[in-house]
């Protein structure tokens, strides 16, 4: 498979993926098909050598792993971790204003977006909601699929300093997005519910809660002279997610001796600390119960796995923007289409040490793949990822990677088509050595 058609099943899978819980249950579609089982966190587990596993918790935190031919305490872990959170927009709980003969939708800011980017754009509404069944609560994944909502600009004749100032957006007042017109026969709060209940096929008075998140109905696609770029939401970061998934799929991989594990999280773009987070229990959870199940927890055995272990936090990078040279550190300008991308900190806001980075390197140069080097502007304050947190935790090895992208945690981010399957190439490898 090339890198454009590594891409492309890249974009499929961001495009029904419009939110955290679409993109496990994607996930999960995909190790079914591969013949993994689903283990529930209520029950006794029982695994086998090289038996196929997967976990998920509250619908959009997902581990997925596969038991290695060897023992556990010879080989350790192998863990690719990323998250499938993206920040954005997020319904209200009371989300719906009728004012001015117009029907507003009122959302909260979910983690660092850029808001003007949700300008003018075909909105939708995807999620999950909690509903009375037969069964007690049931939840149900919704997504409206079409444009159904929008936030217009304000026309440059009322806002003649746009250009100068940039657009600033009040988030109390000026992100409500446009539903409808208000309706005589009907309340709004009625009419947003009966759209809700309808797309979801469920009667509007059993519904009881939602988690919806605003996400824009244009698909990916490829652009630049040759196809070289790609664009698309999410791109921070599920194409970490679907890099790692890749990977472990694979036929050899999936015969690996080593304990292979894909931790993909929610609620990174919010800190991480809640009990599907990165910094929650998750992880430490599962892993426990590996190696108890794999017996394991004789006496130092499961530490021992512990120390032997190595984990990839991957997450997306910042590439080279030559329109701003001064927002990055001269001599770290990383760029699209020229490999993953080693993030290192000093204050650790990366895990990267020097071992592990070196590492990495390393597996890099066996497939023959270019790596790059990241250090933020030391003037400008450094994002974080999972890596500290779990690193932390679990006492795991941990290098910070991924790969260049322009615009991150705007709607449409954009990154290089050879990129992706670079850095599948170099998990694969992980796995297997």
């Amino acid at each position: 498979m090339n890198s454009k058609q590594r891409v492309q099943n890249l974009l499929d899978f961001i495009d029904v993926s419009p939110s955290p819980w679409h993109a496990v249950n994607t996930i999960q579609q995909k190790l079914l098909d591969c013949e993994f089982v689903r283990l529930n966190e209520h029950e006794r587990w029982h695994l086998k050598q090289g038996g196929r596993y997967y976990v998920i918790r509250d619908d959009s935190s997902i581990i997925l792993f596969v038991m290695g031919q060897k023992p556990l305490v010879e080989t350790g872990f192998k863990i690719i971790g990323a998250h499938t959170d993206s920040p954005g927009l997020r319904l209200k709980p009371n989300p719906v204003m009728g004012v001015d003969n117009f029907v507003r939708i009122g959302v909260e800011v979910y983690g660092g977006p850029i808001l003007a980017t949700f300008t003018d754009r075909d909105l939708s509404l995807a999620g999950r909601i909690s509903y009375r069944s037969d069964q007690g609560i049931s939840t149900k994944l919704v997504d409206f699929t079409r444009p159904l909502l929008r936030l217009p600009n304000l026309a440059i004749h009322m806002n003649r300093t746009v250009n100068d100032d940039g657009l600033k957006l009040n988030k109390q007042l000026e992100l409500p997005l446009l539903f409808s017109l208000v309706k005589d026969q009907i309340t709004p709060q009625q009419q947003f519910l009966t759209t809700l209940a309808e797309q979801a096929e469920v009667d509007a008075s059993a519904i009881l809660s939602w988690e919806l998140n605003v996400y824009d109905t244009q698909k990916g696609a490829f652009w630049g002279a040759e196809d070289e770029f790609y664009a698309d939401s999410q791109l921070d970061n599920l194409a970490s997610c679907h890099a790692g998934l890749t990977a472990l799929l694979n036929d050899k991989v999936l015969q690996a001796d080593a304990t292979l594990v894909c931790a993909f999280f929610d609620h990174e773009e919010i800190g991480s600390s809640t009990s599907k987070g990165a910094d929650g229990s998750f992880l430490s959870d599962i892993l426990q119960r590996i190696g108890m199940t794999a017996d394991e927890r004789k006496g130092e055995e499961y530490q021992r796995a512990l120390a032997s272990s190595f984990m990839i936090s991957a997450d997306m990078a910042h590439a080279y923007q030559p329109n701003f040279p001064m927002a990055y550190e001269p001599d770290h300008k990383v760029l699209v289409n020229h490999g993953p991308v080693i993030k290192v900190n000093a204050n650790h806001r990366y895990a990267t040490n020097s071992v592990s980075e070196a590492l990495f390197a390393s597996w890099c140069e066996a497939v023959n793949v270019r790596y790059q080097k990241y250090a933020h502007r030391t003037d400008l304050p450094c994002g974080s990822t999972i890596g500290p947190l779990t690193s932390a935790r679990l006492g795991i090895n941990t290098v910070d990677v991924g790969n260049p992208m322009w615009a991150m945690h705007s709607l449409r981010e954009s990154a290089g088509v050879e990129d992706h399957a670079a850095i599948i190439e170099v998990m694969k490898w992980f796995f297997l050595h």
